[in-house]
């Protein structure tokens, strides 16, 4: 009895570790569309601007100023760049936290298939 109560326990905690990890995959993919609608605004805003013969505008705040086309250019290239990064990062973990979901399901269905058969016998 002591046994089951353990195995019980055991399996209790490797549940609740699954659903640590399935909230964090849940995260990632949270961040992973937030950080793909950044870089689509990031592609448009940079296309805009290389196209643009206009004075470029900036929001600061609640104004808008005038600021250099170049270093615009440069500071939109630098933000997709980070946002590449970023997404990498994102699947990466991502990929490492199903790899464990997927083990940890796997423990749990041991333990639950070795669990089973003893309750039989009693």
């Amino acid at each position: 009895m002591n046994q089951a109560s353990q195995i019980d326990e055991e399996t209790q905690q490797k549940f609740h570790e699954l659903q640590v990890l399935e909230n964090n995959i849940q995260n990632l993919l949270i961040q992973k569309q937030t950080s793909s609608m950044e870089f689509g605004e990031a592609s448009n805003a940079l296309d805009e601007v290389r196209k643009s013969k206009n004075t470029i505008y900036k929001m600061i705040g609640s104004i808008m100023v005038v600021v250099d086309k170049e270093s615009t250019i440069k500071e939109l290239e630098e933000k997709k760049k980070i946002l590449e990064l970023r997404a990498e990062s994102v699947s990466k973990q991502e990929k490492t936290f199903e790899t464990k979901a997927h083990n940890l399901q796997q423990e749990i269905k041991k333990l639950l298939e070795t669990k089973s058969p003893t309750e039989n016998k009693k």
